[in-house]
């Protein structure tokens, strides 16, 4: 039988010794103050309420329903940290995230492992395209100025597109949240983002893991990542083979930064943090630099018939040299025109404030150049106002003959 004066005591003692008031006990649970009130003089909370409110007051749920702490010499896995009570009770929240109306995803959240069925009659070998990805230091700042759920769209947009450049459709995502200790509001936010990033871009979120790693990682501090698969017939696969001489390489505009170079913005956030509230084109520093990854995915699927497609790099670090590289076929070279690159006004801004080379910005950064599409000569205005439907398309080169995979001439026109 449970003693609820003695549970009500030991409330009133726990919530004195982390500082928090009634109200800010009641706002953080989202109760009434009255609620609150109500257990600290015997009535117990509802059973949902428990494992939150134990999380809150840092002590287990055995602890909380005995109304004392346990004795030091009794280790338990809540006294390193991790609560079982607490972080089931955010599983089940996260349930509703992880429902998907694709018939390929046999199981939903429980099972040991995602069930996803790969039977395509529809093409003749099918091939998997896999890959995982991360957004980066962008997350830091993500937690920082409070874009929890655009971060998760950063991550699975920049998945997506390493995939969908190589012809594949995506099919589903596993992602992994490792933390040092669980807020479960803050991941619900990104449980949440990380699910409508998927729906956007076509594919299911089957599930994954959430790592608490108290004497890992510090408290408050959040690690994302995730991994795709995709599917692709063997001969429609997209890799750069077919590049030819006399082919023309087109620009697809990128919103801003997407996920690279965060570092050298952050190093240049610590020398000049007055950039921070800076406005470029309307818009604060923040605001431009958090903008997420463009999405390229349902413009790829526009063109990814044509026959004249012959291959696409997602520019991202490394910049275009970086990137447009990996598709270029030995003895043939991609001749970039850098007076072509519209750069965009955030891409000035970091180069005229950091004093930054033309050089440091291609090898750093992507410029305003998100895509690069190789096409052939007689498609490549069929193909550029297919993109422009999406988003800015223009040409930046052709492909001839040499023994350098890249070659820029001219420069960026600021």
């Amino acid at each position: 039988m449970l003693d609820t004066i003695k549970i009500g005591k030991f409330i009133t003692k726990k919530r004195k010794e982390a500082q928090l008031t009634q109200a800010e006990v009641a706002s953080r649970l989202k109760v009434s103050f009255q609620a609150v009130s109500k257990w600290e003089n015997g009535t117990l909370p509802n059973i949902e309420l428990v494992a939150e409110l134990a999380h809150l007051l840092q002590v287990t749920v055995d602890e909380l329903l005995c109304g004392s702490e346990k004795c030091e010499e009794n280790f338990s896995y809540s006294k390193a940290g991790v609560d079982i009570s607490y972080t089931d009770a955010m599983k089940r929240e996260m349930a509703v995230y992880l429902k998907s109306k694709d018939k390929r995803v046999l199981n939903g959240l429980g099972p040991f492992a995602s069930l996803y069925d790969i039977d395509f009659p529809d093409i003749s070998h099918p091939v998997l395209v896999l890959k995982s990805e991360e957004p980066g230091s962008k997350q830091k700042l993500a937690m920082e100025y409070g874009y929890c759920e655009s971060i998760c769209h950063d991550m699975i947009n920049h998945l997506v597109n390493d995939i969908a450049v190589m012809g594949a459709k995506p099919l589903a995502v596993l992602d992994t949240i490792v933390c040092g200790n669980a807020e479960k509001e803050t991941i619900k936010s990104f449980v949440k983002g990380i699910s409508e990033a998927c729906a956007e871009n076509e594919c299911a979120l089957m599930g994954g893991e959430t790592s608490i790693q108290p004497q890992v990682v510090d408290r408050g501090v959040y690690i994302l990542t995730s991994s795709i698969a995709g599917i692709v017939s063997k001969e429609r696969i997209i890799d750069g083979s077919c590049i030819a001489e006399g082919d023309v390489v087109l620009g697809v505009a990128s919103n801003g930064l997407h996920t690279n170079g965060y570092s050298l913005v952050r190093l240049l956030m610590d020398r000049m943090p007055q950039i921070k509230l800076d406005k470029i084109e309307g818009e604060t520093f923040i605001e431009q630099i958090m903008k997420p990854h463009t999405p390229y995915y349902r413009m790829i699927k526009q063109i990814s018939g044509n026959r004249g497609l012959h291959g696409m790099a997602h520019i991202t670090g490394g910049g275009i040299e970086g990137n447009l590289c990996r598709i270029i076929p030995e003895g043939l070279c991609a001749q970039i025109d850098l007076s072509c690159i519209r750069m965009l006004p955030i891409f000035q801004y970091i180069q005229n404030k950091g004093n930054i080379s033309e050089d440091e910005m291609l090898s750093t950064f992507n410029c305003g150049v998100g895509l690069t599409l190789v096409v052939s000569k007689e498609t490549a205005e069929q193909v550029r106002e297919k993109v422009k439907g999406f988003y800015d398309c223009y040409e930046l080169g052709r492909i001839v003959s040499g023994d350098k995979r890249i070659v820029f001439k001219n420069h960026i026109v600021r």
